[in-house]
């Protein structure tokens, strides 16, 4: 289907081009048009250009306003100030253009015009560690651009650059070995997350125990780690079976967070093994790199130690081992080179940031990063607890992922089973499924809804109410218009674009038409809050267009009823779009 031009740009076009003729030599000049509380848009781009023109601002607004046909889309447009202008548009536009994203499976929104390949690397767990907190938002955040992105026409590649090596693998093998039925599991039927991570923190204990009271025990794990870089057969199969049992694991965890992870897509550390010596040379041979007692560093000038001495980036240390920045290089040479990626995004914690500018400079010095192909770290802050600091348990302990999904999980089912009570029309086996979309849901929306760089309040109470910003409140304002829809018996969802609308449709019916915008510049700006903040005001705007406006009773004469049966549709449509871009399930009752 062809997209559909939103109302903003089309009014747009008919500003500039009467401003293009009114003042030649501004052609191309941008009115600078934005949503106005005084009319449907204010254009605000003519001062700045009578100035440079040494030009009258009011005058020129006036010739402007006097070179725009009112009618089909412009119904009114005035001069204010020293030189804005006003403009509303008609109630049959506003209609027309909502038909034809009616129309469009797309609802009207338009492909990106330059689509090309993001390579995004989120959702980064440790193998033979519990997931926590801290690795909610990478997996959320991540997993919200992949779909907003998907959806602009982007190819994406995914990439969970997953913890899957290192020297505490020498301990683990070593233990395993021998200690071989420590990872056994109880039956032959299908193991449970739980299970997984129950064996693997039992082993991991009771290695790191040994390890730190036995020297004998030490040497051999330390010559393992050896036996595991040089590719051993026997060590290799060990390590195997934690990353096996770690997926196990991390799966379940993904699964409950309505998450879905492909095996092809779960490239870690390890991935990237067979590139790190060529990565070295490169950069020796190039320069970009230089031996600095022994270690292989990179320098720059503006990042320096508290010792005023320049901090460098270690690729590969002395002892000939490699460090994080040898692996993240391999992996920008591999997504490049093989991948064909033009955007590589990092969902990584804020608190690596340094590492990252470095990882992406020394790439651009090398060449493999560049004005075509650019690295970006979509950096995140951290989740608090209801006290302002680091969320943790009340013994100090980080806090178990799952855990906190289940409980939210919990009290969702909790309200969804309240609030039923009122009408009683959900059975339990509803009941059960809405308490997991609304929960997890719940826990998404509150990640999302903050713009990623800032930390925000882990707040289950909060997270579950059906008043405020929340996820809750977006999924019941939908549960409500397909309620609506049901209700109307045998009444259509239609358009009349003749009809005069009421403030309330118009207020509808003008952020409607907006979708397509927010999605591109929620997709350029790597800002999925955007999406939230518009989904949130949609359903605001609903509920107050519902409360207004009666839809089936008392009885609206037939086209007043049809016109506003077709605004319940779009916004539905509209809203689990949305919704679906970040993730987020809207059940149809609620």
């Amino acid at each position: 289907m062809a997209s559909v031009p939103s109302l903003a740009s089309s009014v747009n076009q008919r500003v500039a081009d009467a401003l293009a003729s009114a003042l030649p030599e501004a052609g191309g000049a941008d009115p600078l048009l934005r949503r106005s509380d005084r009319a449907d848009f204010q254009a605000n781009g003519i001062l700045a250009l009578a100035k440079k023109a040494k030009a009258n601002p009011r005058e020129l607004a006036t010739t402007v306003v006097e070179g725009i046909a009112s009618g089909d889309l412009i119904k009114d447009i005035e001069v204010s100030g020293p030189g804005f202008l006003n403009i509303t548009v008609s109630d049959r536009a506003i209609m027309e253009t909502l038909a034809a994203r009616a129309g469009d499976d797309r609802l009207g929104v338009p492909y990106a015009s330059n689509a090309g390949t993001t390579v995004i690397d989120y959702a980064q767990p440790n193998v033979a560690k519990e997931m926590h907190v801290g690795h909610l938002r990478s997996a959320v955040i991540g997993a919200a651009m992949v779909e907003i992105l998907e959806f602009t026409g982007e190819k994406v590649v995914r990439r969970h650059h997953i913890g899957d090596w290192g020297t505490q693998f020498g301990m683990l093998i070593q233990y395993l070995l021998e200690h071989p039925h420590e990872l056994d599991h109880k039956s032959d039927a299908e193991v449970s997350g739980e299970e997984a991570m129950s064996n693997l923190n039992r082993l991991y204990k009771a290695s790191r125990a040994l390890f730190d009271s036995n020297e004998e025990f030490k040497t051999r794990a330390r010559a393992r780690v050896v036996e595991l870089q040089a590719g051993e057969a026997e060590t290799l199969a060990m390590w195997q079976r934690f990353v096996d049992e770690s997926k196990i694991y991390f799966y379940s965890v993904f699964d409950k967070l309505d998450m879905d992870i492909q095996d092809a897509d779960v490239v870690g550390e390890s991935g990237y093994n067979d590139m790190l010596v060529e990565t070295c040379k490169l950069l020796e041979d190039s320069g970009v790199a230089v031996r600095s007692n022994g270690a292989l560093c990179v320098f720059f000038d503006e990042y320096k130690g508290p010792d005023g001495n320049p901090t460098p980036l270690i690729v590969q240390k002395s002892d000939g081992g490699f460090g994080y920045a040898a692996t993240d290089l391999s992996a920008i040479r591999d997504r490049v080179g093989n991948l064909k990626a033009d955007t590589l995004i990092y969902v990584v914690d804020a608190r690596q940031s340094l590492h990252f500018k470095m990882v992406f400079e020394t790439a651009r010095r090398a060449g493999w990063l560049n004005d075509e192909v650019k690295a970006v770290q979509l950096a995140f802050g951290t989740v608090l607890g209801k006290d302002g600091k680091p969320f943790k348990t009340r013994e100090g302990e980080t806090v178990r992922l799952v855990d906190l999904l289940d409980e939210a999980v919990e009290r969702a089912t909790t309200v969804v089973r309240e609030k039923d009570k009122e009408r009683g029309f959900l059975g339990e086996q509803e009941i059960v499924e809405n308490g997991l979309q609304v929960g997890i849901g719940a826990v998404k929306y509150a990640d999302l809804s903050t713009s990623a760089a800032r930390d925000y309040k882990f707040d289950l109470d909060q997270m579950v109410s059906l008043t405020g910003d929340t996820s809750v409140y977006i999924q019941y304002a939908y549960a409500r218009l397909r309620s609506i829809l049901r209700n109307a018996g045998d009444r259509s969802p239609v358009a009349h674009p003749e009809l005069a609308l009421a403030p309330a449709e118009r207020a509808l019916g003008l952020h409607l038409d907006q979708f397509g915008e927010v999605i591109a510049e929620a997709a350029a700006e790597h800002a999925p809050h955007k999406v939230a903040a518009y989904l949130y005001q949609l359903s605001s705007l609903c509920t107050t267009f519902y409360t207004e406006c009666p839809v089936v009773k008392p009885e609206p004469e037939l086209v007043v009823g049809e016109n506003r049966l077709f605004l319940c549709e779009l916004t539905a449509r509209t809203l689990t779009k949305g919704m679906s871009l970040l993730g987020i399930r809207t059940p149809e009752r609620l």
